[in-house]
């Protein structure tokens, strides 16, 4: 057991509902059992309008939320990583300086989460000579240019060199990194966790009774509702399916393309759009599921959400991107191009074929005891030492 302070340096964080977040909600509710003292600093919440607690206390865990500019200005940004970042790191870097004066001698590590963050921690360390950890949560080249030598390759090898620890998601994001110049002995892959007492197999014609799905086929999204998660070239797919009365298309999360999928429920009887859904409820929605979609148009960092579904039992169709290569293999889903025909094809195939989609949510919650389990926390917490 450990009295060490860590301080959890991040943009966002819970009530804000990502994958991101609710790694981070599990990482300090971890540490604080195991008697570290956790502080918290982040934004309120930027990727929506709850105004959540400015301090929050419980045992072992302080939250500081710092109020900002909100507006969805960072998901306006997108398209935009330098100004993402110049609108993320001043403010979290005034307010860090101004936590560390007073809080300096009860901090030991701190623990940046993603670049901004990075960005101040690495300027905290020179100031206060701090052990310093960062975890990565995307694959950086498809937001940047990675070649080595390029602009951005220079300012994250500098910040990156200058922790003590490096913790990223997945291989390919490791390789990327060291591919750049960071050191490889300080690259560590780490992996996401998921609380298997909660999330678990359920009976399925009962999870679908009890939501309304009863006799239907039910595709399940979870995630946040933005262009790069593919929501719009699934609404595509499902336009051309709306023909089969016997499927149901389940989204849930929240983000700008929020109207959009209400406009398309409206339209469209086999889309239920549920909005955001208390982690806790999750599992039922999952345990109805007869497969879960995540056509990302992008270099994922890793899926929290295929995690999930694993652990209930639930097959996956993924995108051949980033770090989900690394956790989805033939015997628990489909890794597909995340296009319109990628995606047709893939739901016809367990359509026609449900023994191989018996198959495959058979093999689904061993393979989530082997790649999600606690032991995976084991990896951050020796990177404090």
């Amino acid at each position: 057991m450990s009295s060490k302070g860590i301080l959890v340096l991040t943009p966002f964080f819970s009530p804000n509902t990502g994958g991101v977040e609710t790694h981070l909600d599990d990482l300090v509710e971890y540490l604080a059992k195991k008697s570290y003292q956790v502080y918290v600093l982040t934004y309120q919440p930027l990727m929506n309008n709850i105004q959540a607690q400015s301090v929050e206390r419980k045992q072992n865990l302080e939250i500081r939320r710092i109020k900002w500019f909100r507006g969805n200005l960072f998901s306006r940004f997108e398209p935009y990583p330098v100004l993402q970042f110049l609108y993320l790191v001043p403010r979290l870097l005034v307010a860090t300086i101004g936590f560390m004066l007073k809080h300096k001698n009860d901090i030991d590590v701190i623990h940046a989460q993603g670049i901004s963050a990075a960005f101040v921690a690495r300027i905290i360390k020179f100031l206060f000579r701090k052990r310093t950890v960062v975890s990565t949560h995307a694959v950086y080249g498809w937001l940047y240019n990675m070649k080595s030598g390029s602009f951005f390759a220079k300012i994250m090898k500098c910040i990156f060199n200058s922790f003590d620890r490096v913790l990223t998601l997945s291989n390919q994001s490791r390789n990327e990194l060291i591919k750049i110049g960071i050191n490889p002995k300080k690259v560590v892959v780490y992996r996401y966790w998921v609380n298997q007492n909660s999330f678990k197999p359920l009976d399925k014609n009962l999870s679908k009774k009890e939501l309304g799905y009863e006799g239907k086929f039910v595709v399940l999204f979870v995630g946040r509702l933005i262009k790069c998660k593919g929501i719009m070239t699934l609404l595509n797919v499902i336009e051309k399916n709306k023909d089969n009365k016997d499927i149901a298309f389940v989204f849930i999360g929240e983000g700008p393309l929020s109207e959009k999928l209400v406009e398309a429920e409206i339209a469209n009887k086999s889309i239920f759009f549920l909005g955001r859904i208390n982690n806790n409820n999750l599992p039922l929605y999952y345990n109805a599921a007869d497969v879960v979609i995540m056509p990302s148009q992008y270099e994922e960092g890793y899926g929290r959400v295929l995690l999930e579904a694993f652990s209930c039992g639930v097959p996956v169709i993924a995108a051949k991107r980033g770090g989900i290569t690394e956790v989805v293999n033939d015997s628990v889903g489909i890794l597909i191009e995340p296009d319109e025909k990628g995606i047709n094809q893939a739901l016809k195939s367990l359509l026609e074929d449900r023994n191989r989609l018996k198959v495959l949510a058979g093999n689904c919650r061993l393979h989530a005891e082997k790649v999600c389990g606690f032991n995976n926390a084991l990896v951050i917490e020796e990177s404090y030492n």
